[in-house]
């Protein structure tokens, strides 16, 4: 997977994706995330990339043409899918981070920054706007490395093993179980029995049984449309929604005194 990053702050992608897991998948050559200075591609003797928008307003907008001769040169007149970080684009979610490494093995990020970018070149470059969520940052480069970081985590050999995101929260509709380390008493909260009995068919349904808890909890949107695929999480799933509604409408005790 390359995954190429227009920004006005190279320096700043570098600093973050050369580092940890991405960092250390990079130098293997399993994913490549490189940084384009936009200010590379302009024609003044200043590097301007922006100026201020037709129609009046506060802010400056970026030009398209910089962003464009940017876009041309990492393309070389292919199609690169292009994907413009945006505050008004469908929001980022799991799912679409494995449709675009199923679809992909090159995309193009751009950051806006200021006021935005002028439409012209959205119309021409841009196959998608992608948003974090429903706030607004000063510019795309950290929604960017976000993206870059959820998609090249899934390339084969990136992490150990295929399970440590499949076992993660948002991969199959519900959020992850509760984790546990040594030692085994930490102020004077014990980790859960099941989890040192080495019943490895106890553990995994119990945490199971934590993952739906914990999103009926926390996401009830999810819960909501959550699925079971086999008896065993259908069965589950029935003594969760049995639970909840035999649960006390002031209850507010956490997971962690329920394991006192």
């Amino acid at each position: 997977m390359t995954i190429d990053i227009l920004t006005l702050f190279p320096e700043l992608i570098d600093g973050v994706m050369q580092q940890s897991i991405i960092g250390r998948a990079q130098s293997a050559g399993l994913v490549s995330i490189r940084p384009v200075n936009i200010r590379d591609y302009t024609t003044d003797k200043h590097n301007r990339v922006d100026d201020t928008p037709y129609g009046g307003g506060k802010g400056m907008v970026m030009q398209a043409d910089p962003l464009y001769r940017c876009h041309q040169a990492v393309t070389e007149g292919k199609h690169v899918h292009t994907i413009l970080m945006s505050a008004q684009g469908q929001r980022f979610s799991q799912e679409r981070a494995r449709q675009l490494l199923q679809a992909h093995d090159h995309l193009i990020l751009v950051c806006g920054h200021y006021e935005g970018i002028d439409q012209r070149f959205i119309d021409e470059c841009v196959d998608e706007e992608i948003s974090l969520g429903d706030f607004v940052l000063t510019g795309g480069e950290i929604p960017a490395m976000a993206v870059a970081d959820a998609i090249c985590r899934m390339v084969p050999g990136v992490l150990a093993d295929a399970v440590c995101f499949t076992d993660e929260s948002h991969w199959n509709g519900l959020l992850e179980y509760p984790q546990y380390t040594k030692p085994a008493v930490w102020h004077d909260h014990a980790v859960p029995d099941v989890l040192l009995s080495g019943h490895h068919e106890r553990i995994d349904t119990w945490r199971r049984r934590k993952s739906l808890e914990r999103t009926r909890d926390r996401r009830p949107d999810l819960f909501a449309q959550f699925q079971p695929d086999n008896k065993r999480d259908q069965t589950l799933l029935e003594e969760v929604r049995q639970n909840s509604s035999c649960k006390p409408p002031d209850d507010s005790s956490s997971e962690e005194k329920n394991q006192k």
